[in-house]
């Protein structure tokens, strides 16, 4: 990908409005340094400040960052209690730098696998925030895409099976609805970090014709910076959603 700054004069409506970021290298970056992988997930928690700080200092309305997945707790036992830790660790610390920011914060997952007091700490986070407007910070925790398909999936043939919905009717609209992200709109750019080309089953039915941007930067150190130039990469690309270009 290339270095080049944001335009000087970007087109008045470029993009993008909603960014979504693959955070990984946490664990490589401490192992470079001789640290407990924990050391690198707590770096990478500071990374997650900057990057919502430049996030609203560039404009973007949406951003949405892929924390902890549902395959993450397969990860050994004393790294998946230190994520925790530092999760619960950001909900309560953070509340002043969200408000700092204008942020209006929403976490996108399955809670029913999360402790109470975490729950608890959501709970009370979105709803310190949720008359902020200058910029939604979606944060995916204990999510997984198929599993979240394969949900609404199973919600509308409930609502079909009760003859409470017609099955003609589903639409890509209706489906949207019964999804986690239900009105948040779809990422125009995907960014992921440390060099990995894949997207590990994040926002799969949202991502459908996400721009798609691989840094080799490690989560830990990425920044502002690094936001820019992956937005300056979206803005040169020609974004024809199957259609034919200009």
């Amino acid at each position: 990908m290339s270095t080049a700054s944001l335009p000087a004069n970007p087109d008045p409506s470029p993009g993008p409005n909603h960014v979504a970021i693959i955070m990984d290298g946490n664990g490589r970056w401490a192992k470079a340094r001789g640290l407990p992988r924990v050391a690198g997930h707590r770096r990478g928690a500071d990374a997650v400040r900057r990057v919502v700080r430049g996030a609203g200092e560039l404009g973007i309305p949406v951003i949405t960052l892929f924390a902890f997945s549902t395959e993450n707790w397969t990860r050994p036992a004393d790294e998946v209690s230190d994520l925790m830790g530092l999760l619960r660790h950001y909900l309560r610390s953070e509340l002043e730098e969200l408000r700092k920011n204008g942020a209006r914060l929403r976490v996108i997952g399955n809670r029913d696998g999360l402790a109470s007091d975490i729950v608890a700490d959501i709970a009370d986070a979105e709803n310190m925030t949720r008359g902020n407007s200058r910029i939604d910070v979606n944060i995916c925790i204990n999510y997984g895409s198929r599993d979240e398909i394969l949900r609404a999936t199973r919600s509308l043939a409930r609502q079909v099976a009760a003859g409470e919905l017609d099955v003609d009717r589903i639409d890509a609209n209706l489906f949207e609805r019964e999804l986690l992200t239900a009105g948040v709109p779809d990422p125009d750019l995907l960014i992921r970090t440390s060099g990995e080309q894949r997207i590990s089953n994040f926002l799969l039915w949202q991502c459908a014709y996400s721009e798609l941007v691989f840094v080799d930067t490690l989560w830990p150190d990425f920044g502002k910076d690094d936001l820019e130039r992956a937005i300056a990469e979206f803005r040169r690309r020609e974004r024809r959603y199957g259609g034919v270009g200009g």
